[in-house]
């Protein structure tokens, strides 16, 4: 098994950082739903302006609030405004690799969705690999490892 990037919302910025909640990442419904991150799913954060990198869990904030909280001692790692990248992954066998199509949003400094995209790999000879990033979103069925 391998972990993948599943979901991705790229250069978010966090509206706010609550010291005294028992932690996690509060996320606009919105946001997650396009990319398929559901509440309670571990992430990845990566905050582009310091560099540091948390993991914690996702809850879901007011829809259409566009909002990116860091909670609990993840607040610490942020400041209102910092840009980050929250991705959600999985696991599955290199050969699945080219079934998925993992979402990805892209934002512009208001939080609005700046694009939609997917990441699409392609099999090719030989146990090789191309990799393209495509516009628009893909269907959740499509976003399923094979059985």
């Amino acid at each position: 098994m391998i972990k993948v990037v599943r979901a991705k919302l790229h250069g978010i910025r966090v509206t706010d950082a609550n010291l005294n909640y028992q932690g996690s990442i509060t996320l606009d419904p919105e946001h997650c739903e396009a990319v398929g991150i559901v509440p309670l799913e571990f992430v990845e954060i990566w905050n582009k302006n310091s560099g540091t990198r948390i993991s914690t869990y996702v809850i879901y904030g007011e829809r259409g609030s566009r909002a990116c909280v860091l909670n609990g001692s993840a607040a610490r790692s942020c400041q209102p405004g910092d840009e980050v990248i929250i991705a959600a992954s999985w696991y599955c066998q290199p050969t699945e690799i080219a079934a998925l199509k993992p979402r990805v949003l892209t934002f512009n400094a208001d939080n609005s969705i700046a694009k939609a995209l997917h990441y699409d790999v392609t099999a090719l000879e030989e146990g090789r690999y191309g990799f393209a990033i495509r516009d628009g979103l893909v269907p959740t069925e499509a976003l399923e490892p094979a059985e």
